[in-house]
């Protein structure tokens, strides 16, 4: 965990964003000992938020299983993706 202090992000940003980059880990900035804020480079972040947001599918998904909502089968899921697959390219 990379912790630092707030005024380091205005004396040091360079070194911050690289050490972002490198790690592609979060860093923790304090301000008067305590916990402020959170800095990251972009694709981590916006990896980050795709994996919350497939989470978030994913648990949709198996809430609606719990609750006895029918799912599709492999064929009805690939005749699907071919008709996705069609319309977005204009033969469709």
């Amino acid at each position: 965990m990379n912790i630092r202090p707030s005024a380091a992000i205005r004396q040091n940003y360079n070194e911050i964003a690289e050490l972002c980059r490198k790690t592609a880990e979060p860093v923790y900035l304090t301000k008067n000992g305590e916990g402020d804020l959170v800095v990251m480079d972009m694709e981590t972040f916006n990896r980050r938020e795709k994996m919350l947001k497939l989470r978030e599918e994913l648990l949709a998904v198996e809430e609606d299983r719990l609750h006895g909502n029918e799912g599709y089968s492999v064929d009805e899921v690939a005749a699907m993706m071919r008709n996705a697959i069609q319309e977005a390219t204009g033969r469709g």
